[in-house]
C-alpha cells in the first residue's frame, strides 16, 4: 500500500518555500514572525498556539461520552488509559510538527508527493469520513449544550452550529493570531469549569493516584477493554496529525538546519505542555463521573444530557451543570475552528486543489448536519448520543491509516534529512502504531459481532 518512498526521496527536499502555491495553508503560510536574537521564553511565546488548536481536538464532545461512561461504570481505574493516550498523542504530534517543518510540507501533501495516486485518492476519502466524523461530533456536542443552557430544541441547535461557518470565514481574514487566541481563550473557559468541577465534586486522592496505575483488568474484562478502546480512539484524532502537520509552517523561522531544529524544539514544548492541558480536563470529567456517579451509586450514566441533569442534586450544589454545559459548549465551538482547517487542508493537500473557505466548509458542515438531523427527528436525544458514539468508532478506525503514512515519512532520511528519526525514536512509534492497529482491529469486530 504505501509505496515509491526510495523513488522519490529527493522530491519534498527540492521544494523551495518561495513555490507559495504548494505552500500549506498559503494565505498563512509563514505570516507569525519568530523574533531574532530573542530570548527563550520570548521565542516560545512566538511559537505558541498550533498546540493548543491541537489540544482542543483531543477534548472534543467526541471524548467526553466515553470518559463519562468510563468513569460512572468503573470509577478511577480508567485514568491510566487516558494518560497512555495522551503520551501516545504527545509523540504523535511531535512527529507530525516535524514532518513539517523539516519538510516543509504537511502530512495530506507528503501522501500525494509520495504514494500513487489510487493510494492517495484512498487515503484521501478516509480523511475526508474521518474529518466528518469530527465534524458530526461537535454538531451534536455544540446542540446538546445549547439545548441544556438555553432549552433549544436538539433540531434547532444543529442548524444554529452551521452559522459557525460565517464565524470563521470572518476570523480568517484577521489574521492566524485571531484563531489562535480563539481557541485558546475557549480552552480557558474549559478549564476553568473542570477546576470548578474537581473542588465541588471532591474525588478521592487515593482513588486518583490509584487510577493512573495500570491494572491488569482492564486487559481482562471486556466491558471495560472496550470502553478503553473508546477512550483511545476519542483521545487520539486522526486529522491532528494533518493540521499540525501544517500550522506549525505558520511561524516564519528560518529554515536553514540551525532555524528547522529551534523551531522543532519550541513547536515540540508547545505541543507537550498544551496536551498537558488536554490530558487535565480529559482525566477531569472521568474523574467527575467517577466521584459524581460511581461513588453514588450511579453506575450505568453513559449520556451528557444525564450527566448534567445528575450533577446539581448529587453534588449538592448550583452550578456544577451549568458550569459543565458551558465547558461542552466551549469545546464544541473551538474544535470546530480547528476542524476547518483541517479540512482544508487535508483538500488542498490530497487533491492540490484551492476552493474557496466557505465552500469547503459548507459541504463539510452539510455531511455533519444532515445524519444529525435525521438522527434526531426519528429518535431524539437517545439517538443524538449513540450518533456521537458511532463518530467515534469511525474515528478511531481511520487513524492508522493516519499514523502509518506519519511514521514512515519521520523515519525517512531522504524527507526529513538530519531530523529524522532516531532508531529508539522509530521503535517507540512503530510499537504505538502496532497498538493501535490491534486494539482498533479488536474495536471492529466488537462493533461488527
Amino acid at each position: 500500500m504505501f509505496d515509491n518512498l526510495t523513488t522519490r526521496d529527493s522530491l519534498l527536499r527540492n521544494i523551495t518555500d518561495d513555490t507559495n502555491k504548494l505552500a500549506s495553508l498559503s494565505e498563512v503560510h509563514a505570516s507569525i514572525n519568530i523574533p531574532e536574537g530573542a530570548g527563550f521564553w520570548k521565542k516560545l511565546m512566538a511559537f505558541t498556539g498550533p498546540g493548543l488548536m491541537v489540544a482542543v481536538g483531543y477534548i472534543d464532545p467526541g471524548n467526553w461520552a466515553t470518559d463519562i461512561e468510563g468513569g460512572s461504570r468503573f470509577g478511577y481505574t480508567l485514568l491510566t488509559v487516558i494518560l497512555v493516550s495522551n503520551l501516545f498523542a504527545m509523540l504523535l504530534q511531535h512527529l507530525a510538527l516535524k514532518l513539517g517543518i523539516a519538510s516543509g510540507r504537511d502530512l495530506a501533501q507528503a501522501c500525494r508527493d509520495y504514494y500513487s495516486k489510487p493510494v492517495s485518492f484512498i487515503l484521501w476519502i478516509l480523511s475526508e469520513i474521518a474529518i466528518a466524523a469530527t465534524d458530526l461530533a461537535e454538531v451534536i456536542g455544540s446542540a446538546i449544550a445549547l439545548n441544556l443552557l438555553f432549552g433549544l430544541p436538539l433540531t434547532v441547535g444543529i442548524i444554529f452550529t452551521s452559522l459557525d461557518v460565517l464565524l470563521v470565514l470572518y476570523f480568517q481574514q484577521k489574521g492566524f493570531r485571531i484563531i489562535e487566541s480563539i481557541v485558546g481563550a475557549l480552552m480557558g473557559i474549559i478549564l476553568l469549569s473542570f477546576m470548578y468541577e474537581m473542588i465541588v465534586s471532591q474525588p478521592s486522592v487515593s482513588g486518583m493516584l490509584g487510577g493512573l496505575l495500570p491494572k491488569t483488568e482492564i486487559i481482562t474484562n471486556p466491558g471495560m477493554l472496550y470502553i478503553a478502546i473508546g477512550i483511545l480512539g476519542a483521545t487520539v484524532m486522526p486529522h491532528n496529525l494533518y493540521l499540525h502537520s501544517s500550522i506549525v509552517q505558520t511561524r516564519n523561522f528560518k529554515r536553514d538546519e540551525e532555524g528547522k531544529k529551534s523551531a522543532i524544539k519550541f513547536a515540540t514544548i508547545d505541543s507537550t505542555v498544551s496536551l498537558g492541558l488536554a490530558f487535565f480536563i480529559n482525566a477531569s470529567i472521568l474523574i467527575l463521573a467517577a466521584a459524581a456517579f460511581h461513588q453514588n451509586g450511579h453506575r450505568e450514566v453513559a449520556d451528557i444530557t444525564d450527566a448534567y441533569h445528575l450533577l446539581d442534586p448529587l453534588l449538592g450544589v448550583s452550578f456544577a451543570g451549568i458550569f459543565f454545559a458551558l465547558a461542552l459548549l466551549a469545546s464544541g465551538q473551538s474544535s470546530t475552528l480547528t476542524g476547518t482547517l483541517a479540512g482544508q487542508i487535508v483538500m488542498e493537500g490530497f487533491l492540490n486543489i484551492r476552493l474557496k473557505p466557505w465552500i469547503r466548509r459548507l459541504i463539510t458542515r452539510a455531511i455533519a448536519i444532515i445524519p444529525a438531523l435525521i438522527i434526531t427527528t426519528l429518535y431524539g436525544e437517545k439517538g443524538m448520543a449513540e450518533l456521537l458514539v458511532f463518530s467515534q468508532v469511525i474515528l478511531s478506525l481511520q487513524l492508522s491509516f493516519a499514523v502509518v503514512p506519519l511514521v514512515l515519512f519521520t523515519s525517512n532520511s531522504g524527507i526529513m534529512g538530519k531530523f529524522a528519526n532516531s532508531k529508539g525514536l522509530m521503535v517507540i512509534s512503530w510499537v504505538i502504531t502496532l497498538i493501535i492497529i490491534t486494539l482498533n482491529g479488536y474495536l471492529l469486530f466488537r462493533t461488527l459481532f
